[in-house]
Protein backbone atom coordinates (compact mmCIF):
# COMPACT_ATOMS: atom_id res chain seq x y z
CA UNK A 1 0.00 0.00 0.00
CA UNK A 2 1.30 3.30 -0.60
CA UNK A 3 2.47 5.53 2.20
CA UNK A 4 2.29 9.62 2.39
CA UNK A 5 4.70 11.93 3.89
CA UNK A 6 2.43 14.36 6.06
CA UNK A 7 3.04 17.38 8.42
CA UNK A 8 0.78 18.70 10.82
CA UNK A 9 1.24 20.97 13.99
CA UNK A 10 -0.31 18.97 17.52
CA UNK A 11 -0.41 21.29 20.57
CA UNK A 12 2.09 23.97 18.84
CA UNK A 13 4.89 21.05 18.03
CA UNK A 14 5.27 20.36 14.16
CA UNK A 15 5.20 16.55 13.56
CA UNK A 16 6.13 15.01 10.35
CA UNK A 17 4.90 11.23 9.61
CA UNK A 18 4.57 8.90 7.23
CA UNK A 19 1.17 7.36 6.96
CA UNK A 20 -1.13 5.07 5.01
CA UNK A 21 -4.12 6.89 2.92
CA UNK A 22 -6.50 4.41 5.66
CA UNK A 23 -4.60 6.05 8.73
CA UNK A 24 -7.14 7.16 10.63
CA UNK A 25 -6.03 10.99 12.77
CA UNK A 26 -7.00 9.21 16.30
CA UNK A 27 -4.58 6.07 15.08
CA UNK A 28 -1.73 8.85 14.19
CA UNK A 29 -2.03 10.97 17.15
CA UNK A 30 -2.27 8.10 19.65
CA UNK A 31 0.31 5.49 17.90
CA UNK A 32 2.41 7.54 15.57
CA UNK A 33 2.65 11.04 18.08
CA UNK A 34 2.02 9.37 21.51
CA UNK A 35 -1.09 11.83 21.98
CA UNK A 36 -3.43 9.38 23.59
CA UNK A 37 -6.03 11.88 25.27
CA UNK A 38 -8.41 11.41 22.44
CA UNK A 39 -10.03 7.99 22.81
CA UNK A 40 -11.58 5.51 20.32
CA UNK A 41 -15.12 4.84 21.55
CA UNK A 42 -17.45 3.72 18.74
CA UNK A 43 -15.08 4.03 15.44
CA UNK A 44 -18.30 5.84 13.83
CA UNK A 45 -18.06 9.27 15.00
CA UNK A 46 -21.08 8.89 17.13
CA UNK A 47 -19.91 8.84 21.08
CA UNK A 48 -17.32 11.63 20.29
CA UNK A 49 -14.81 10.67 22.33
CA UNK A 50 -12.07 11.06 19.86
CA UNK A 51 -12.76 14.64 19.22
CA UNK A 52 -9.89 17.08 18.72
CA UNK A 53 -9.69 20.51 17.15
CA UNK A 54 -8.41 20.91 13.78
CA UNK A 55 -8.02 24.56 12.46
CA UNK A 56 -10.68 25.59 15.08
CA UNK A 57 -12.98 23.23 14.52
CA UNK A 58 -14.27 20.21 16.49
CA UNK A 59 -14.28 17.24 14.99
CA UNK A 60 -14.86 13.52 15.20
CA UNK A 61 -11.12 12.34 14.50
CA UNK A 62 -11.86 8.79 14.29
CA UNK A 63 -13.69 9.39 11.09
CA UNK A 64 -11.01 11.66 9.73
CA UNK A 65 -8.16 10.18 7.74
CA UNK A 66 -4.87 11.80 8.69
CA UNK A 67 -4.22 12.72 5.17
CA UNK A 68 -6.80 14.81 5.52
CA UNK A 69 -4.78 16.84 8.04
CA UNK A 70 -1.53 17.21 5.99
CA UNK A 71 -0.51 20.95 6.94
CA UNK A 72 -3.35 21.78 9.59
CA UNK A 73 -3.19 22.26 13.14
CA UNK A 74 -4.68 20.40 15.37
CA UNK A 75 -5.30 20.56 19.28
CA UNK A 76 -5.93 17.97 21.69
CA UNK A 77 -7.14 17.73 25.34
CA UNK A 78 -3.06 17.61 25.59
CA UNK A 79 -3.35 21.08 24.78
CA UNK A 80 -5.97 22.63 26.92
CA UNK A 81 -3.53 22.73 30.05
CA UNK A 82 -0.36 24.78 30.79
CA UNK A 83 2.57 22.13 32.49
CA UNK A 84 0.58 20.73 35.43
CA UNK A 85 -2.19 23.78 35.47
CA UNK A 86 -5.57 22.82 34.56
CA UNK A 87 -7.33 25.39 32.32
CA UNK A 88 -10.78 26.65 33.33
CA UNK A 89 -13.03 24.36 31.62
CA UNK A 90 -10.99 21.07 32.69
CA UNK A 91 -10.76 22.61 36.63
CA UNK A 92 -14.70 23.46 36.83
CA UNK A 93 -15.38 19.11 35.08
CA UNK A 94 -12.85 18.82 38.22
CA UNK A 95 -14.73 20.77 40.84
CA UNK A 96 -18.43 19.96 39.59
CA UNK A 97 -17.70 16.23 38.95
CA UNK A 98 -18.32 16.42 35.39
CA UNK A 99 -16.91 13.23 35.13
CA UNK A 100 -16.82 9.64 36.34
CA UNK A 101 -15.16 6.95 34.28
CA UNK A 102 -13.38 9.66 32.39
CA UNK A 103 -13.41 8.11 28.49
CA UNK A 104 -15.78 10.57 27.09
CA UNK A 105 -14.02 13.51 28.93
CA UNK A 106 -11.19 14.65 26.77
CA UNK A 107 -13.70 14.56 23.82
CA UNK A 108 -16.25 16.26 25.86
CA UNK A 109 -13.59 18.75 26.98
CA UNK A 110 -12.39 19.48 23.23
CA UNK A 111 -16.32 20.18 21.98
CA UNK A 112 -17.13 22.63 25.16
CA UNK A 113 -14.04 24.34 25.00
CA UNK A 114 -14.71 24.89 21.44
CA UNK A 115 -18.06 25.78 22.10
CA UNK A 116 -17.01 28.24 24.55
CA UNK A 117 -15.22 30.12 22.58
CA UNK A 118 -17.87 31.65 20.37
CA UNK A 119 -20.23 31.66 23.06
CA UNK A 120 -21.10 34.22 25.31
CA UNK A 121 -23.65 33.52 28.34
CA UNK A 122 -24.64 30.44 26.72
CA UNK A 123 -28.16 28.98 28.28
CA UNK A 124 -27.80 25.07 29.85
CA UNK A 125 -30.22 24.29 26.47
CA UNK A 126 -27.28 26.00 24.28
CA UNK A 127 -24.64 24.06 26.01
CA UNK A 128 -26.75 20.83 25.99
CA UNK A 129 -27.04 21.30 22.44
CA UNK A 130 -23.58 22.14 21.58
CA UNK A 131 -22.43 18.60 23.48
CA UNK A 132 -25.08 16.78 21.41
CA UNK A 133 -22.71 14.33 19.82
CA UNK A 134 -20.94 13.45 22.86
CA UNK A 135 -22.34 10.33 24.68
CA UNK A 136 -21.43 10.11 28.12
CA UNK A 137 -22.58 6.76 30.05
CA UNK A 138 -21.90 7.61 33.23
CA UNK A 139 -22.86 11.06 34.67
CA UNK A 140 -26.63 11.91 33.14
CA UNK A 141 -24.93 15.05 31.55
CA UNK A 142 -25.86 17.45 34.50
CA UNK A 143 -22.47 17.96 35.81
CA UNK A 144 -20.63 18.39 32.82
CA UNK A 145 -23.50 21.02 32.02
CA UNK A 146 -22.71 22.51 35.46
CA UNK A 147 -19.56 22.87 34.56
CA UNK A 148 -19.49 24.14 31.24
CA UNK A 149 -21.99 26.81 32.52
CA UNK A 150 -19.50 27.90 35.84
CA UNK A 151 -16.69 28.08 32.69
CA UNK A 152 -18.85 30.63 30.75
CA UNK A 153 -19.98 32.26 33.63
CA UNK A 154 -16.54 32.96 34.95
CA UNK A 155 -15.16 33.86 31.80
CA UNK A 156 -17.67 36.46 31.75
CA UNK A 157 -16.69 37.90 34.85
CA UNK A 158 -13.15 38.36 33.96
CA UNK A 159 -13.82 40.44 30.89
Amino acid sequence: MSRHDISLTVNGTEHELTVEPRTLLVDALREDLGYTGANVGCDTGRCGACTVRVDGDAIKSCTTFAVQTDGASVETVEGLADDDDLDSLQAQFQKNHGLQCGYCTPGMLMTADTFLQDAEDPSRDEIREAIEGNLCRCTGYHNIVDAIEDTARLAGQSQ
